[in-house]
């Protein structure tokens, strides 16, 4: 799996490099990501964090993204809070367009209060860019740097159901 996650995040950060001839990316939204305790296992880390993008004109789109780190990662973190601007192909995305996996770097540090940043790229077809607009924000004692891997995917809501409730006349 730390293979896996290695090899996306190399083909992530050579992508766009590779794609220089096409269309220039347009910002597509906000990704907004936060989440609960992180524990730090020295080459790496994985957490899960509930996200949601946020685009002009739509609904706010509920996301599940597991983090992956390979590198320094020592230390526990209580809160941790992310935003990245959503750079992709054209600015109307379809629902769960954003689902697929992202590679990067990143690096962060907490003595009480802390922050950091990443930058990752991916999705479908690596045409996606997720680069941080503020510091991550997060709480506890940590370093961390490393290739960051990053599984996003969409909430599922069931559909909705309506049941009908017959009175019987007596």
């Amino acid at each position: 799996m730390r293979l896996l996650t290695l090899t996306l995040a190399a083909a992530a950060l050579i992508a766009p490099i590779a794609s220089a001839d096409a269309a220039p990316p347009v910002r597509a939204g906000i990704l907004q990501c936060q989440g609960g305790q992180n524990v730090g296992f020295v080459v790496g880390s994985v957490t899960s964090l509930e996200c949601v993008f946020r685009s002009e004109g739509r609904r706010p789109e509920p996301y599940i993204a597991t983090v992956q780190r390979i590198g320094l990662d020592l230390g526990v973190t209580e809160q941790t809070q992310l935003s990245w601007a959503v750079s992709a192909p054209n600015s109307r995305l379809g629902r769960g367009e954003l689902a697929g996996s992202y590679g990067g770097v990143g690096a962060n540090a907490s003595i009480g209060v802390g922050g950091g940043g990443n930058f990752l790229v991916g999705g479908p077809a690596n045409a996606y860019a997720l680069q941080p607009i503020s510091l991550q924000g997060q709480t506890g004692l940590n370093v961390a740097a490393g290739i960051a891997g990053l599984e996003l995917q969409p909430v599922q809501f069931g559909p909705r159901r309506h049941h009908r409730r017959h009175h019987r006349r007596g």
